[in-house]
């Protein structure tokens, strides 16, 4: 007959309940540390080799293009849309623009919710360009200000090229969001305003999820809806994240007078209302908000459902403070490198797609939409 196995001793069990526990704690503790190890490349960028440089001449260089770039409608507007960050990293400090998971993430995630509201408003061009990873996002080191610093080259290339082979003279919308409006804001000082013919053509500036400083900006502010030639910059934070207010603004880094990327060093940022339409401390009712959306998953070109009323919103110490949605459509979701990535919605999209069109309106005399 076979002998029976006890159960162990009452102190075994709670000692490896114990270590268990310690374990889970130890892991959740340091969770944010592992995964950004996990992310680093590991190499000085120094002696890095970047990915293959895009060739703007070729359609495989853009996410998105007009449908018949030669032929504008009259009256077409143009909106040159810089993505935030849609790489990981990992194997490299810059992402290669034929990366098959980012492109999956663009079109699914961020071209429906940020590159959606200005559908109606003109037609599209979106640049792939060798962003920098979401690692260079989460660390100062300077391997990964080198990174940001060097995506900047191929947006100012797209930029260039845009202008010189599919403007055509058009009025357009420029719009950055996260690390493409970091991207944007160094366009708008060296390829925007200080070239008088292009920035008589430019509606305005969208750096949305993005700190710029308000001394001496490029351009000037957004202050009011009938405005064109100017700038909307913001950084949103919910009103349960804004106690980490300050650690964002201390840890932002913006360009310097050379091309340098540095601290605000206790500047004031830029914070735009979406909700007012203006650069204003001034608080905003939810009453206001003309709708939020989901539009993760969509099909491209297709109108989400939209939410109205769903946020509050008023610009505290440079940050717009967001009040929490109503619906549980616009909860944090996804993996841990996804939500440190820019949100699967946008809170703000009924209302920045009319404020882009009454700038286009205002610098035009006629309403926008070059696509129906």
């Amino acid at each position: 007959m076979p002998a029976r196995v006890g159960r162990p001793p009452l102190w075994l069990t709670l000692a490896i309940l114990g270590l268990v526990l310690v374990l889970g704690l130890a892991t959740g503790v340091f969770w944010d540390d592992l995964q950004r190890t996990a992310l680093d490349p590991k190499i000085p960028f120094q002696t890095y080799t970047p990915p293959k440089a895009p060739d703007y001449a070729l359609k495989s260089a853009w996410y998105l293009l007009p449908t018949d770039p030669a032929h504008a409608p009259a009256g077409a507007v143009d909106v040159f849309f810089l993505s935030p960050t849609i790489y990981d990293g990992g194997e490299q400090w810059n992402a290669p623009i034929d990366d098959r998971r980012g492109d999956k993430l663009f079109r699914r995630v961020m071209a429906p919710n940020y590159a959606g509201p200005f559908v109606r408003v003109g037609r599209l061009y979106a640049p792939r360009y060798r962003q920098a990873s979401l690692y260079s996002e989460l660390t100062l080191r300077e391997d990964a200000q080198e990174a940001r610093r060097f995506a900047y080259g191929d947006v100012a290339d797209a930029f260039r090229f845009y202008l010189q082979h599919e403007n055509q003279g058009r009025p357009f919308v420029l719009v950055g969001v996260e690390q493409g409006g970091l991207l944007a804001d160094r366009l708008l000082a060296e390829q925007v305003a200080p070239d008088p013919a292009v920035r008589s053509r430019l509606v305005a500036a969208y750096l949305i999820r993005t700190i710029v400083p308000a001394e001496s900006p490029p351009i000037p502010p957004c202050m009011m809806r009938a405005q064109a030639h100017c700038l909307a910059a913001w950084m949103t934070l919910r009103a349960d994240e804004f106690p980490r207010a300050q650690t964002l603004l201390d840890r932002a880094l913006v360009w310097g007078p050379h091309g340098e990327l540095v601290g605000l060093n206790g500047r004031q940022a830029l914070c735009f209302n979406p909700l007012l339409g203006a650069t204003t401390d001034a608080p905003a009712a939810a009453r206001l908000n003309l709708g939020a959306a989901n539009a993760t998953g969509l099909e491209w070109d297709a109108r989400p459902a939209f939410l109205a009323r769903q946020v509050s919103a008023q610009c505290q110490d440079g940050i717009l403070r967001v009040s929490a949605p109503k619906s549980g459509a616009f909860s944090p979701q996804g993996s841990w490198a996804d939500r440190k990535k820019a949100p699967g919605y946008n809170l703000f999209y009924a209302d920045i797609e009319a404020d882009a069109l009454a700038r286009v309106a205002a610098l035009t005399g006629q309403a926008a939409g070059a696509q129906p």
